[in-house]
């Protein structure tokens, strides 16, 4: 795990640990969310986390794992994205359309759901927006990122057109219930809306 660079070391930093177990938890959870906001996931060190906190980095490993488990529970979020994920980093590039939004409906529409939203009605509502983007592109889609970058340099804009259709139909199938899209079995909706997908995935673009 990356130590960091100037440009990762938060400004004014308590060092040394905190006494006791009060409050420590929430500490990391402020730090970090304070360092994703700044940098981004990448860029975000654990060390950094832990000095913004004033703690040590054990204590985040320990109270949170990774820092990918860190910032699932800075998002509030209710599944392990790359559980949600593991069929679409598993599919052939030119099955990526269907397998990201099978993935992705799939787990709005299952169990973890209203979870799901929970967090995704409190971030647009109160936290820093940058949390969505810093997971749509630095954690969920930033391997298949790197596999449709091409012509190189078009990876970015792939995932980021990719993710806007994706949320777009959450939004209408989940919180404004759009008719047919909000009833609509979920082998309808990905047979009418993956090949925009793959388009932006593995098509012209330009």
């Amino acid at each position: 795990m990356s130590v960091g660079s100037n440009e990762d070391k938060p400004d004014g930093g308590r060092t040394g640990r905190r006494p006791g177990q009060s409050g420590t938890r929430e500490a990391i959870l402020d730090s970090a969310r304070e360092r994703f906001a700044q940098v981004g996931f990448d860029k975000a060190s654990i060390r950094s986390i832990a000095a913004g906190a004033g703690v040590d980095s054990a204590l985040v490993h320990h109270y949170f794992g990774t820092k990918q488990e860190l910032f699932v529970s800075v998002a509030q979020l209710p599944v392990d994205p790359q559980v949600v994920l593991a069929a679409v980093n598993a599919a052939s590039v030119d099955e990526l359309g269907e397998q990201l939004l099978r993935a992705v409906v799939g787990a709005w529409d299952g169990p973890a759901g209203v979870g799901i939203l929970a967090a995704f009605r409190g971030v647009m509502a109160g936290a820093d927006p940058s949390l969505i983007r810093t997971f749509l592109l630095e954690i969920a889609l930033k391997g298949v990122r790197d596999r449709v970058d091409f012509p190189a340099g078009t990876g970015q804009h792939r995932v980021a057109l990719a993710a806007s259709q994706v949320l777009g139909i959450l939004v209408a199938r989940k919180m404004i219930l759009l008719e047919p899209i909000a009833s609509m079995p979920i082998d309808e909706l990905v047979e009418l809306a993956a090949p925009t997908l793959q388009r932006y995935f593995t098509g012209d673009i330009f």
